[in-house]
C-alpha cells in the first residue's frame, strides 16, 4: 500500500540521517583534537546540529509520542489543592500505594463507573454480580495466582531496600538515554530496552540489567532479580485456613459460572460483568494513582464455544478505526502503530476473532465518548513472550501520559483455562451442554463409583471425593482410567488428599446415541483499571487558558463531577430565592449543580467552577430578576466551559436543554442557534 511505501522511505530518510549524525559528532571531535580554527569548529556544530534536528524531525513522524506535554506540577497541585484525589491518612505521613478521592474524584468516578454500565452491561444484556473480597486460597491456588502472581523484584545490598526490577532498569535506562552525546544507534537501543523491560524473563532481566551495570537509586549493587508474591494475605475467624484480599475480580465470576449459566437458560454466548477493589502488594508504588496497592476494576467475562468466537453484534463496529500496535509490527526497526479499520485488522488476522475485535471497538468508542483523545490511545498486542501460555489473543489499551504510554485495561482470549482450573479445583461442573442437529453414536468410557468401597476407606471425608467423582465429564473419566492403570492414584482436593485404588470404580467401554456434549466455555475477558483510566482522562483533559494562569479541566458532560453551577450576579438578596429555584429545578430533573455564592467577581467564580470541570454555568442577572417580577418566562445566562460562551436561555427550557446535551442528543453548537448569545466579560 502506499502508506506501507510511505514509511520504508521515511525508514531509509531516518537511517541515512543518523548515519550523518554520527560521521558530524566524528568531525567534532577531529576537529577539537587537531585543536582547529575556533570558526572551523564552530562550522561543523552547527552542521551537527542541523543533522541532529533533522533525526529529530523525522522520529517524531515515526515515532508515537513518549509522553504527554503538560505541566504536570500544576495538575498535581490542581489534584491536591481542589480535592481530587490525596494521599490516605495523610495526617498520620500517608500510607504508600492508597489514595482518598474527595468530592469532585468522586463524583467523576460515579459518573464513570455510571457510564461504563451503561455503554457495556445494559448495551449487551450483562447478569453483573458482587462478590467477596476476602478470598480462600484454595480458590487462587486452583487460579494460578498463589503460584505466579509475582513481580520480578531486586533487593539493595547495602540497605536491604526492594525495588520492582523492570521499573529500575527503566529509569536507569532513561537516565543513559538523556546523557548528552548519545549517539542514534544508541538511543534506539535503550528505547528498545525501556519497552521491553516488563516482558523479559528473571534471567533475561539480570544479564540486562548486568550489562548496563545498574545500581538501587542510592547508587549501591542490588540482588539478581527474582519473583515477589504480590497478594495481600489475611486471615479469617480461628484456624479457618488462609485468604488473600483478591488480586481480581473475575475469579467471584468464574467461581459462579453454573448459576450464572442457569440464570442464562443455560445458553451460550452470554457474559457476566462486575465491578469492585482489588489489591496488588506493589513492591514500589509510584506516580500517583497509576501503580497503586488498593484499586477499583471493573471486569466482564464473555463465554463463548470454543470452536465458535463470532460475535451477533460485530457488524456494527466493522468500521471502527483504532490505532494497533501488533506484535509483528513491536518487532519492526520501528514499533510505530497503524490506523485501521477492525474489520481489515481480523481480515488480515491480526485479531484472532470477532469477539476479541468487537471489544477493541467497542473500548475504543468508550474512551473518547468519555475524553481520552483518540491519538493519545492505542491498542498494543501482547507478543508470545509476554501471554501466558494459554491465552490465544492478548491486548492492552494504552493511553498516553505524562508518564508515558500506561496500560489503562486488558482485552485477553483466556480459552478454556479458568473454567478447566476450577472444574479440577472444586471438582465442580463448569461446562455447558450442546445438543447435536441430530443423535450421534459414540463410544465412551462408562464410570460406576463404588460407594461402598470409598465409604469403607474414607469413612466421614468420603462425600468430596464422591461428589468430585461423580461431576467428571468424559474427558477426566479417560484420564482417571489412565491413571488407574498403575493400581492407584491420588486425587487432591483442597486441603485432602484421596488415594483411589482400581476397586474404588468401574469402568466399562460402551456404544450409545448421544443429542449433544458437554464443552466448557472459553471466555474472553476485558478488564477496565477504574482508577488508572481516570487518571489518564484528568490528564487529556487538563490545560491552562491563554494567560496560562487559569487552569482548565475539560471533562465532558457525562463524566463531569457536577453539571452546572448556579450563580447570583452579586451578593445579594434579591437574587437568593430564583437562585433556589433554578438549583431546585436542576435537582428535580436529576441534573447536579453547585450554588457559588461567594463575595468574588464572577470572572473568578467562572474560574474556579472551571477548576473542578463542571461544563456549565447559570447566571441569575438584574435582567431575571425585572423578568420575574414583571410575571414574563425569566431567563438566564448559560455559560459553556469550554468556549466560554454565553447564550441567553428562558428558565423554563434551561433542564431540557441541559439534558440534551449530556446525553449526546444536541450539542452546544445547537442550543447557541435556538437561543440568543449574551455578550458579557468572563
Amino acid at each position: 500500500s502506499s502508506g506501507a511505501r510511505d514509511e520504508e522511505a521515511l525508514i531509509a530518510e531516518w537511517e541515512i540521517a543518523k548515519t550523518t549524525v554520527t560521521k558530524e559528532i566524528e568531525n567534532v571531535q577531529a576537529l577539537k583534537e587537531k585543536k582547529a580554527a575556533k570558526d572551523e569548529i564552530m562550522a561543523a556544530v552547527g552542521k551537527m546540529k542541523v543533522a541532529k534536528e533533522n533525526v529529530a524531525r523525522l522520529e517524531k513522524l515515526l515515532f508515537p509520542a513518549d509522553k504527554l506535554d503538560i505541566d504536570r506540577d500544576a495538575f498535581d497541585n490542581l489534584l491536591l489543592r481542589r480535592f481530587f484525589v490525596c494521599p490516605s491518612f495523610s495526617i498520620y505521613g500517608g500510607a504508600k500505594g492508597f489514595y482518598d478521592f474527595g468530592p469532585p474524584g468522586c463524583a467523576i468516578k460515579n459518573n464513570l463507573l455510571a457510564f461504563w454500565r451503561q455503554f457495556f452491561v445494559l448495551e449487551e444484556n450483562m447478569l453483573e454480580i458482587d462478590t467477596a473480597t476476602v478470598t480462600p486460597e484454595r480458590v487462587l491456588q486452583a487460579s494460578g495466582h498463589v503460584k505466579k502472581f509475582n513481580d520480578l523484584t531486586v533487593k539493595d545490598l547495602t540497605t536491604g531496600a526492594y525495588h520492582r526490577a523492570d521499573h529500575l532498569l527503566e529509569d536507569f535506562v532513561g537516565e543513559l538515554l538523556k546523557a548528552p552525546g548519545v549517539t542514534p544507534e544508541k538511543a534506539q537501543e535503550y528505547r528498545t530496552v525501556i519497552k521491553l523491560a516488563d516482558d523479559y524473563t528473571a534471567e533475561q532481566l539480570g544479564v540486562v540489567m548486568k550489562k548496563y551495570s545498574v545500581v538501587s537509586p542510592d547508587g549501591n549493587p542490588i540482588s539478581d532479580p527474582f519473583p515477589a508474591n504480590l497478594m495481600l494475605e489475611t486471615s479469617v475467624g480461628r484456624g479457618d485456613g488462609k485468604s488473600y484480599l483478591r488480586p481480581e475480580t473475575a475469579q467471584g465470576i468464574f467461581v459462579n459460572f453454573g448459576r450464572l449459566l442457569e440464570f442464562n437458560g443455560n445458553k451460550l454466548p452470554f457474559a457476566a460483568a462486575t465491578i469492585g477493589l482489588a489489591y496488588r502488594n506493589e513492591i514500589a508504588p509510584r506516580a500517583g494513582l497509576l501503580r497503586v496497592r488498593e484499586f477499583t476494576l471493573a471486569e466482564i467475562e464473555h463465554f463463548v464455544f470454543p470452536d465458535d468466537k463470532s460475535h451477533p453484534k460485530f457488524d456494527s463496529v466493522r468500521d471502527v478505526e483504532v490505532n494497533l500496535l501488533s506484535a509483528e509490527r513491536q518487532d519492526r526497526v520501528v514499533p510505530s502503530p497503524v490506523v485501521m479499520k477492525i474489520e481489515d485488522a481480523l481480515k488480515n488476522s491480526i485479531i484472532q476473532n470477532e469477539t476479541v475485535g468487537y471489544f477493541i471497538a467497542r473500548v475504543q468508542l468508550f474512551m473518547e465518548a468519555i475524553g481520552i483523545k483518540k491519538e493519545g490511545l492505542m491498542f498494543r498486542q501482547h507478543r508470545e513472550n509476554e501471554m501466558a501460555h494459554y491465552a490465544q489473543d492478548c491486548w492492552d489499551a494504552e493511553i498516553l501520559t505524562s508518564y508515558g504510554w500506561i496500560e489503562a485495561m486488558g482485552i485477553a482470549d483466556r480459552a478454556c483455562f479458568d473454567l478447566t482450573k476450577h472444574a479440577k479445583g472444586a471438582g465442580a461442573r463448569m461446562s455447558v451442554f450442546r445438543s447435536f442437529s441430530e443423535p450421534r453414536e459414540v463410544e465412551e468410557v462408562q464410570m460406576t463409583v463404588q460407594k461402598s468401597a470409598i465409604g469403607k476407606t474414607f469413612k466421614k471425608e468420603a462425600k468430596p471425593l464422591l461428589v468430585h467423582l461423580t461431576s467428571l465429564d468424559q474427558e477426566q473419566i479417560v484420564k482417571l482410567q489412565e491413571n488407574l492403570a498403575s493400581g492407584s492414584t491420588d486425587i487432591v482436593l483442597g486441603d485432602a488428599t484421596f488415594t483411589v485404588t482400581g476397586d474404588m470404580v468401574k469402568f466399562k467401554n460402551v456404544k450409545k446415541k448421544v443429542n449433544g456434549e458437554n464443552i466448557i466455555p472459553s471466555v474472553v475477558e476485558p478488564s477496565f483499571g477504574i482508577g488508572r483510566i481516570l487518571y489518564c482522562l484528568l490528564e487529556h483533559s487538563f490545560y491552562a487558558r491563554e494567560d496560562a494562569r487559569r487552569t482548565v479541566v475539560a471533562l465532558s458532560p457525562v463524566i463531569a463531577p457536577v453539571k452546572c453551577s448556579v450563580l447570583p450576579l452579586q451578593q445579594n438578596a434579591n437574587f437568593g430565592p430564583v437562585v433556589q429555584k433554578v438549583s431546585a429545578l436542576l435537582t428535580s430533573s436529576g441534573i447536579s449543580n453547585k450554588v457559588d455564592d461567594v463575595g468574588q467577581s464572577i470572572g473568578k467564580r467562572y474560574a474556579r467552577t472551571d477548576e473542578i470541570g463542571i461544563p456549565f454555568g447559570i447566571t441569575v442577572d438584574f435582567d431575571t430578576l425585572k423578568e420575574n417580577e414583571e410575571g414574563k418566562d425569566a431567563t438566564v445566562t448559560l455559560r459553556d466551559r469550554d468556549s466560554t460562551k454565553q447564550i441567553r436561555i428562558p428558565i423554563s427550557e434551561l433542564t431540557s436543554t441541559i439534558l440534551s446535551i449530556i446525553n449526546s442528543q444536541s450539542s452546544w453548537e445547537d442550543a447557541t442557534q435556538r437561543f440568543p448569545a449574551h455578550t458579557t466579560e468572563d
